[in-house]
């Protein structure tokens, strides 16, 4: 970017996003008392130009802002995490469109609109003109990431310090506190003429000048007539307005062990602290008392022991039935079914699960048979980037073997969970040796699902499968 890009950062990962991102040139804006006390921030009320914040469930975090920000920190991410998974949204998040008007959907009573880069839906009860065959709408912040965006025929203008909105509404951010700040901005937006529109202040409004907030609202007010203007000259589907780029990350083990080493410039941090956050609220809680210990000045090893013995309770054990999630590159979320721990070593990183199939079906790539009472063991190993499952029938014939290359196996407390990297290897009973799907992993490559040295990684441990195949 030509010129500095500021962030706002929440989450379980913002120390060391913020550690990373001051130390690529980036400027901190709207820090959290924590974050202005580790790196001593000054107050900075400016809007961002990207927001960084935890995904529900906290396996990596979401990416809103301007184009370049986003492009930016993509690429920072991508040259310092090796197996980080980056997905793009298609649409931009506020960005308004002219679509194409396709059919209604009777479950959710909206209608589907084209609008060139996805098919999204729009509340039925919002089209006014139930006969034409364009509309235009914008898309909403829910949902963000999904294939099929939510649409909105009532249009918003948002810029840095605020927002035009439908109808004649003057609003203020709840984060501005100040009641005089407060009024002056709601008096402000009445005594601006606004035509048709209503405003929102945003919270980047509270330390501004009144003609900076005039000088704003006035361009709004241009932008909307432009995007209404333009509606009327182009064909559908159209882009109107360019909103916010979004992008969603996944951090597998690597990267989590990267952030752990940036958190640990600022603070003290144990050894796998953003694997542990991701745990649940108290494995998450044990590791703060944890670190609290270690800035009292106790010793690492004696509070790794400690928090050992703590959260060892919350691990499956043998007997216990775990669930195995399998993640696609693209974010689809698999679960597997039940599994049995048979197995699992002192220090939980050899496993051994065993499924047992109730359905009939076919096993992908070795397109043999399944049927009721078929049997799987799958041998993995915490940390390693590929596992071995067995097939048997239930007279205990195999059926054949599967090899899955994967992103590092974590273990959670409810069960196994990983990123399939699409190439599998499947070896028949007879001995025959083939590899599955490469062709996949190489588009994820060229879409910038994954980083260069990922495919680096996964090019050698491929190697590495297949020459201990062919040794035995």
């Amino acid at each position: 970017m030509n010129e500095v890009a500021n962030a706002r950062i929440r989450g379980i990962y913002s120390t060391a996003l913020t550690k990373l991102l001051l130390d690529c040139g980036f400027e901190i804006v709207q820090p959290s008392t924590t974050l202005k006390d580790r790196f001593e921030l000054e107050r900075n009320m400016e809007s961002p130009d990207i927001d960084i914040y935890d995904r529900y469930d906290k396996r990596g975090v979401r990416v809103l802002g301007k184009a370049e920000a986003v492009k930016a920190f993509k690429s920072i991410l991508q040259a310092h995490f090796d197996d980080v998974i980056i997905r793009e949204w298609k649409v931009t998040a506020d960005g308004i469109y002219k679509g194409l008007k396709k059919h209604l959907d009777t479950d959710t009573h909206s209608v589907l609109v084209d609008i060139g880069s996805a098919i999204g839906k729009v509340d039925e009860e919002e089209i006014r003109d139930s006969n034409a065959k364009h509309v235009v709408v914008q898309v909403e912040r829910r949902r963000i990431g999904t294939k099929e965006p939510i649409l909105t025929t009532e249009i918003k203008i948002p810029g840095k310090y605020a927002i035009l909105i439908p109808g004649h509404q003057v609003k203020v951010s709840r984060k501005i506190l100040d009641w005089q700040k407060r009024s002056h901005l709601i008096q402000l937006g009445k005594d601006l003429n606004l035509r048709d529109w209503g405003v929102i202040w945003r919270t980047s409004a509270a330390d501004q000048p009144t003609e900076v907030l005039r000088n704003e609202v006035a361009r709004l007010l241009e932008e909307g007539e432009s995007v209404l203007k333009k509606a009327e000259q182009v064909d559908a589907p159209a882009v109107l307005w360019e909103g916010s780029h979004s992008m969603e990350t996944e951090f597998p083990a690597l990267s989590k062990r990267k952030f752990d080493e940036l958190r640990g410039v600022v603070t003290p941090t144990l050894d796998g602290h953003h694997f542990y956050k991701t745990c649940g609220k108290e494995i998450s809680s044990a590791v703060d008392m944890a670190e609290k210990l270690l800035e009292e000045g106790k010793s690492c090893k004696e509070v790794e022991d400690l928090l050992q013995k703590t959260i060892q309770k919350e691990y499956p054990e043998v007997g216990s039935v775990i669930e195995i999630e399998h993640v696609k590159l693209d974010g689809r979320v698999f679960h597997l079914g039940e599994a049995l721990i048979e197995s699992l070593d002192n220090d939980n990183s050899a496993i051994e699960f065993s499924r047992v199939f109730k359905r009939e079906g076919v096993y992908d790539g070795l397109k043999t048979r399944k049927e009721p009472g078929d049997i799987a063991i799958t041998d993995a190993k915490v940390g390693e980037w590929y596992f071995k499952t067995r097939y048997f029938s239930k007279d205990g014939e195999s059926k054949g073997t599967y090899v899955n290359l994967n992103t590092p196996v974590e273990l959670y407390p409810y069960g196994v969970r990983y990123v399939d990297l699409e190439i599998d290897v499947c070896v028949w009973p007879d001995g025959r040796i083939e590899v599955l799907d490469e062709e996949r992993f190489e588009n994820a490559v060229r879409e910038g699902l994954v980083t260069q040295k990922l495919t680096e990684i996964v090019r050698e441990k491929l190697q590495e499968i297949m020459k201990n195949l062919s040794s035995k």
